[in-house]
C-alpha cells in the first residue's frame, strides 16, 4: 500500500499542478470580480485533469507491475515476502485507480471554491470523506460488521467509496448555489475557453505543472533510494510519512491561504497590501510549525506503537519522526515561500526553487549516501531533511526583492472574455 501510494502521489501532484496553474489566474479573477474569467479557468482545470487522468490509467495499467518492482528488487532477505508484497500491491493498485476520476473533479471544484473564498464546503467534504474512509477501512480490511475481509484490497475499495462521496458533496453543493459561485453558473453551457486565456495559462502554468511532475518523481526517487536498505526502512518511512502529513496540515493550509489571499490582493491591484500579508502569513506559518514540531518530537515514541509491526520498524520510525519534527520550521518557511512567489505567476522561478533543487540536492545526495556509503539510514535521513536549509538562504532574498508581486489579469478586458451562456 505504501509503495502504490508513493507512485500515485505522482498523479496527485500532477493534478495539483494542473489546477494550480489555472488557479493563479482564478484567484486574481476573483479579486477583480470577473465571473467569466473564473468560468474559463475552471474549464481549463477540468480539461487538464481529464487528460492527466486518462494518461495515468494507461501508465498504471500498462506498467504498474514494473514500477512497483523498482521498490522490491533490492529486498533479498526473503523472496517470498517480495512476491506477497507485489501481489498485494497489484491488487490494491487495480482497485484504487478508480478513485482517480473523482479525485480530479474534487480538486478542480475545491480549488475554485477556495479561490472564491468558499473554504467551508471543501473542509466539510474532506472531513466526511475521512470519516467514511476510516469506517470502510475498518470494515473491509478486517471483515467487520458483516463485510468481507479484503486486506489491502479493502483499503483501496474504502478509498474509492470515500472519493465518490466527497465528489458528490462538493459538486452538488456548488451547483445548488451556482448563483453565488462565480465559476459555476453556466459552467457546462459551453465548452469554450478564450484562446488568450488558454495561451496565458499555458505560458505561466507549464513550469508549475512540470514542477509538480518533477518534484513528485524526485521524491519517489529519494524514497526508492531509501528502499535499497530493505522493507524495514520502507515500513518505517511509511509510518513517518503518514504522521508527517497529519501534523503538517497547518503548514499545507498556510501555503494555500497565502496563495489565495495574496493572489486576490494582487488581482485587485493591492500590491503593497499583498507584500505585507505575505510577511505576516510567513511569520505565522513558521511560529505555528515550531509548536507542531515540538509535538511531533514529544509523541515520536508513541505514534509507531499504533502500528502492528516489528520493534525494529517502530524504533526506526520514531527516529525519523524526531528528525522531521526538528526540521519542520525549515520546511514551513520553504513551503510558504513557494506559494507566495507562485501567487504572482513567477512559476519558472518556483520550478527552479522546488523541483530543480530537489533533483540537484536530495535526489543526488540520497542516491550517493544510500548506494555508496555505509552510513546508517537514520544519519542519511537526517542529512536529506536538513539539506533543505540551503533553500532558506535562497528564499529570503527572493521574498525581500518583491519581484513576485504582479497583477496578471488586468490584461484581460471584457472583449477578451465574452459571455459564454
Amino acid at each position: 500500500v505504501s509503495i502504490v501510494n508513493q507512485l500515485l502521489m505522482n498523479y496527485n501532484l500532477t493534478i495539483f499542478g494542473s489546477v494550480s496553474a489555472a488557479g493563479i489566474f482564478s484567484a486574481q479573477f476573483f479579486g477583480k470580480n470577473d465571473r467569466q474569467g473564473m468560468v474559463s479557468t475552471m474549464r481549463i482545470k477540468l480539461y487538464f485533469g481529464i487528460a492527466v487522468t486518462l494518461l495515468s490509467f494507461v501508465i498504471f495499467f500498462g506498467f504498474g507491475r514494473s514500477l512497483i518492482l523498482l521498490f522490491l528488487d533490492h529486498e533479498v532477505n526473503s523472496r517470498t515476502d517480495t512476491v506477497i508484497t507485489l501481489d498485494c500491491a497489484m491488487a490494491y493498485l487495480h482497485i484504487i485507480l478508480w478513485s482517480l476520476p473523482p479525485f480530479m473533479v474534487v480538486q478542480s471544484y475545491s480549488s475554485s471554491l477556495r479561490e472564491s473564498g468558499q473554504t467551508f464546503i471543501p473542509m466539510v467534504a474532506s472531513v466526511s470523506a475521512i470519516g467514511i474512509n476510516l469506517f470502510f477501512n475498518y470494515c473491509l480490511i478486517f471483515g467487520k460488521l458483516g463485510f468481507p475481509a479484503m486486506g489491502a484490497s479493502g483499503a483501496a475499495l474504502a478509498t474509492v467509496i470515500c472519493r465518490y462521496v466527497e465528489m458528490a458533496v462538493v459538486v452538488i453543493y456548488t451547483h445548488l448555489r451556482s448563483e453565488k459561485m462565480l465559476f459555476a453558473k453556466g459552467l457546462y453551457r459551453s465548452l469554450r475557453v478564450p484562446i488568450s486565456i488558454i495561451r496565458q495559462v499555458i505560458v505561466t502554468g507549464w513550469p508549475l505543472l512540470l514542477n509538480e511532475i518533477l518534484w513528485s518523481i524526485g521524491t519517489t526517487f529519494v524514497n526508492q533510494n531509501y528502499s535499497i536498505r530493505g522493507l524495514t526502512v520502507i515500513a518505517a518511512i511509511n509510518i513517518e510519512a503518514t504522521a508527517w502529513q497529519l501534523f503538517s496540515i497547518i503548514m499545507f493550509g498556510m501555503g494555500n491561504a497565502a496563495s489565495i489571499m495574496i493572489g486576490q490582493l494582487l488581482g485587485a491591484g493591492k500590491v503593497n497590501e499583498a507584500k505585507d500579508t505575505s510577511r505576516k502569513l510567513l511569520a505565522l506559518s513558521i511560529v505555528s510549525q515550531i509548536a507542531v514540531g515540538i509535538m511531533i518530537i514529544a509523541t515520536a515514541g508513541l505514534i509507531p506503537k499504533l502500528y502492528n509491526t516489528e520493534p525494529e520498524v517502530r524504533s526506526l520510525a520514531a527516529s525519523f519522526l524526531r528528525i522531521v519534527g526538528l526540521s519542520l520550521p525549515i520546511h514551513a518557511f520553504i513551503h510558504c515561500t513557494y506559494f507566495i512567489i507562485r501567487s504572482g505567476g513567477r512559476t519558472f522561478v518556483t520550478m527552479l526553487f522546488d523541483s530543480g533543487y530537489t533533483w540537484c540536492v536530495p535526489v543526488v545526495l540520497s542516491s550517493l549516501l544510500c548506494r555508496f556509503t555505509s552510513l546508517g539510514i537514520v544519519t542519511v535521513f537526517f542529512i536529506i531533511q536538513f539539506s533543505d536549509l540551503i533553500k532558506v538562504f535562497i528564499g529570503v532574498p527572493m521574498l525581500r526583492s518583491g519581484f513576485w508581486a504582479r497583477n496578471l489579469v488586468n490584461r484581460f478586458d471584457e472583449e477578451t472574455l465574452p459571455e459564454t451562456e
